[in-house]
C-alpha cells in the first residue's frame, strides 16, 4: 500500500517535473556566458539566468510540486484541488517564515532559528499537494446546509485544505527546527573524518533531497557554518590544495557521468510502446544534470517510482564524495556540479588533478547504468516508462476511420458507465494511458457482460472495490464522456 501510493506520487510529479530540463539549461547557458557576473556584464546571460531561475529556484519549484502534485493524486484531476495546493503551500510557508515567526515568538528575526529561513522547499510542496489531494478526495462532493450552500463541494476544499494547513504548520513548528538544527549538528559531527566524511556527506545530502533538509548539511560543509566556507574558499584561493573543495568534487562524476548514464539504463527498460515518452524526459533531464548539474528534473522522476533505487543513487554519491576525497582530487562550483563549472574551476589554483574526475566519472556512468537496469529489470522497478499503466498490450479501434468516432465514443462511455451500475454504484473515475480506473460500492452490481459487449478487450478487478475496464488509446475521450454522465 505504501509503494503504491509513492508511486502514485512519483507518477503526480511527472507533470512538474517535464517542465524543470528546459529551465536548468536557460540557467546553465546563462550562467556559461556570463560565469563571474551571473548576469551583471551581459544582458542576454542575465535574461537566460532569470527565465530559467523562475522555475528552477527553491520557492518556484517547490509550489510547482504543491500544485502538480494536488492536481495528480486528486480523484478526478479538478483544478480546485491544484488551486488548494497553492493554498496550502502558502499558508504553511507564510506562518513559518522567519518574520511570522519573529511575531509568535515576540522576537527579533535576526534571533529567530535558521530552520525557519529555509522553509520555502520542495518538502513543503510535496505535503502540501499531498494534503490539497486529500482534503479534494474527501470534501468535493460534501453538501452543506442550504445556508451555507455556496460553499459545498469543490469550493469547500480549499477552505478545509487551509484549515487542516494550520494543523500541519502547527507541527512543524514544533517539530523543523529540531530536525534542522539535528542535521546541523550532525554536519559538525562528521568534519574531522576526512574522505569517509566527506561520503557520510554525499550520501546524506542526495537522500534529504526530498524534504529539502539537504540544505542544512550543504550550509556546514559549503559556507561558513562551522568555518568550512568550502565554496567561498575555492573560488578565493584561500585554502589548502587538494583539500578545499573536497565536499563539493565527489559530485561531478554523479552529475556529469552518473546520473545521465542512470538515465540511459531507464530509458533501455522502459516498455516499448512508452520509449519515446521516456526518451522526451530523460533525456532532456540527463542533458541538464551533466552541462548544468541540476539534477531534480532526473532524481524526482524515480525517487518515489523506485525509492529503493534513490537510495542506490544516494550511496554511489556518497561513495563518489569519498573516493575523490581520498585521492584529493578537487573541483568547485558556484551554480552546480555540472560541465559549465567544471571548465571554470578546473583553472583555478586550489583545483588539484581535476581530469581524475572525469575518468572516475567515466568509471561511474559504467557503475551506474550496470547496477541500474541489473536492479530496474531484476525487481521490475517502476521508472519512468514502466509504471503499470503502461504494460498493457491492447489491441482497439482507434485505427478505423475518423467518421462516427466521437459518436461512438459516446454511446460506449454511457454503456460503460450503466454497466458499472451509474452514479448508484461508481465512487471515483480515474484513467490511466489505456484502462478506466475506478471504485465501486459494489462489485456485484457492476453487468461485467454488458461493458464487454462496448468491445472493450477486457475487465480486472483490483481489490475488493476496484475495477479497471482496458479501452485503449481513446481512454481519455471515454473517461470524458463519462464523467459528463456523472451527476
Amino acid at each position: 500500500m505504501v509503494m503504491k501510493y509513492l508511486q502514485n506520487i512519483g507518477r503526480s510529479l511527472m507533470l512538474p517535473v517535464a517542465v524543470l530540463p528546459a529551465a536548468a539549461i536557460l540557467m546553465g547557458l546563462g550562467y556559461w556566458l556570463d560565469p563571474e557576473g551571473w548576469g551583471e556584464a551581459n544582458v542576454v546571460a542575465a535574461f537566460l539566468i532569470k527565465a530559467g531561475e523562475s522555475i528552477v529556484s527553491g520557492p518556484s519549484m517547490s509550489i510547482l510540486f504543491a500544485v502538480g502534485l494536488a492536481f495528480g493524486m486528486s480523484k478526478d484531476k479538478d483544478g480546485s484541488a491544484a488551486l488548494s495546493g497553492l493554498v496550502s503551500y502558502l499558508v504553511i510557508t507564510t506562518l513559518l517564515s522567519t518574520d511570522s515567526v519573529a511575531l509568535l515568538q515576540s522576537a527579533d528575526p535576526e534571533n529567530v532559528n535558521a530552520a525557519f529561513g529555509n522553509i520555502e522547499n520542495q518538502f513543503i510542496g510535496i505535503i502540501s499537494g499531498i494534503l490539497a489531494s486529500v482534503m479534494y478526495n474527501r470534501f468535493s462532493h460534501v453538501k452543506l446546509p442550504d445556508a451555507l450552500a455556496f460553499f459545498s463541494g469543490k469550493r469547500l476544499v480549499p477552505i478545509m485544505t487551509a484549515v487542516s494547513s494550520l494543523i500541519v504548520a502547527a507541527i512543524l513548528f514544533l517539530v523543523w527546527p529540531f530536525i534542522y538544527s539535528g542535521l546541523v549538528s550532525f554536519g559538525k559531527a562528521i568534519i574531522d573524518l576526512d574522505a569517509i566524511g566527506a561520503g557520510l556527506y554525499g550520501f546524506f545530502n542526495r537522500l534529504l533531497i526530498p524534504t529539502g533538509l539537504h540544505h542544512a548539511l550543504n550550509s556546514v560543509f559549503w559556507f561558513d557554518v562551522a568555518g568550512i566556507n568550502d565554496i567561498a574558499n575555492f573560488w578565493n584561493g584561500e585554502g589548502e590544495k587538494g583539500v578545499t573543495g573536497m565536499y563539493q568534487a565527489g559530485f561531478f562524476p554523479v552529475m556529469m557521468f552518473g546520473l545521465p548514464a542512470a538515465a540511459l539504463a531507464m530509458y533501455h527498460t522502459a516498455k516499448t510502446k512508452k520509449k519515446k515518452t521516456a526518451a522526451s524526459l530523460l533525456m532532456a533531464a540527463a542533458f541538464a544534470s551533466f552541462f548544468t548539474g541540476v539534477t531534480e528534473p532526473l532524481e524526482f522522476s524515480f525517487m518515489f517510482l523506485a525509492p529503493a533505487l534513490y537510495v542506490v543513487h544516494a550511496a554511489l554519491t556518497g561513495l563518489s564524495l569519498g573516493i575523490a576525497a581520498a585521492f584529493d582530487w578537487t573541483a568547485g562550483f558556484g551554480f552546480s556540479a555540472g560541465l559549465v563549472d567544471f571548465i571554470l574551476s578546473s583553472r583555478l589554483p586550489l583545483a588539484n588533478q581535476p581530469y581524475m574526475l572525469i575518468v572516475q566519472g567515466l568509471v561511474f556512468a559504467v557503475i551506474y547504468y550496470v547496477l541500474f537496469r541489473f536492479l530496474i529489470t531484476k525487481f521490475n522497478l517502476k521508472t519512468p516508462g514502466r509504471e503499470d499503466d503502461t504494460e498493457e498490450q491492447v489491441t482497439t479501434k482507434e485505427e478505423d476511420s475518423d467518421a462516427g468516432k466521437q459518436d461512438d465514443i459516446s454511446v460506449m462511455a454511457k454503456e460503460i458507465y450503466a454497466g458499472l451500475g451509474g452514479d448508484d454504484n461508481v465512487l471515483t473515475l480515474d484513467n490511466c494511458v489505456t484502462r478506466l480506473r475506478l471504485e465501486v460500492k459494489d462489485l456485484a452490481a457492476v453487468d461485467k457482460q454488458r461493458i464487454k459487449n462496448t468491445g472493450v478487450p477486457g475487465i480486472k478487478e483490483v481489490g475488493e472495490n476496484g475495477i479497471q475496464v482496458i479501452v485503449g488509446t481513446q481512454v481519455q475521450f471515454v473517461a470524458d464522456e463519462m464523467k459528463k454522465l456523472r451527476k
